[in-house]
Formats: structure tokens, C-alpha cells, sequence
């Protein structure tokens, strides 16, 4: 998962909160959390930090083995510095800011 800003794709995440849906707010513990620069909401440890030398179309990306308090847009094909990517854009869950993507899958000829 790599988060960086990115412009706003014409899908957003639709949340809602009915009798049966309780959307809840994972807070992280610990030094060093990454947070959404909208609303705080807690997104990843520094321990979760996989790699520091991605590029996102808008500077320095950071690929991460988990995250918190994020929605998955739907996936598309993309062509990325390393090739095509299958990825899905991922939102922060309490304010619907762009963070970053997700990779989906990889095509082959494509360099990791």
C-alpha cells in the first residue's frame, strides 16, 4: 500500500452509518503513527513502513504493510514508473481524502 497525495478521481466513497453499520475509528499506539493530513485519523505505525523509495505522481511515497481507517476505491489499470499496475485508489474513511493507492496485482514484466 503506498500513500501520497493524488489529484481526486471522479469516484468517491460513498460512507454511511444506518441501524446495522457502526463505523468505528481504529487509534494506533506508539511512536511514530502516520495520520491523515485532513482530519488526523490515525492511518499506520512506522513500524508498518515496508519502503521509503516509492514515487508518487506528486513527490516521495512510502509502501506500507498495514493500514487503518481507509476505503478502497475500485481498481483500474495504471502505468507507474515500474510498469502497468492493477491498483485501487484508497480514502481516508472519516473525511474521504485521497491518500494514496493500493496495489492490486502486478502484470507480468513489471519490476517490484
Amino acid at each position: 500500500l503506498s500513500l501520497t497525495p493524488q489529484q481526486p478521481s471522479s469516484w468517491q466513497p460513498r460512507l454511511r452509518a444506518d441501524a446495522y453499520t457502526v463505523m468505528t475509528e481504529a487509534f494506533l499506539s506508539g511512536n511514530g503513527i502516520y495520520s491523515c493530513s485532513n482530519c488526523r485519523a490515525h492511518l499506520a505505525k512506522h513500524e508498518d513502513i515496508v519502503s521509503k523509495s516509492f514515487q508518487g505522481r506528486h513527490g516521495r511515497a512510502h509502501l506500507f504493510s498495514n493500514v487503518v481507517n481507509v476505503s478502497l476505491g475500485p481498481s483500474e489499470n495504471r502505468v507507474l514508473i515500474t510498469g502497468l499496475h492493477t491498483v485501487a485508489d484508497i480514502y481516508c474513511s472519516k473525511c474521504s481524502t485521497v491518500l494514496g493507492w493500493k496495489y492490486v496485482s502486478l502484470f507480468h514484466g513489471s519490476t517490484e
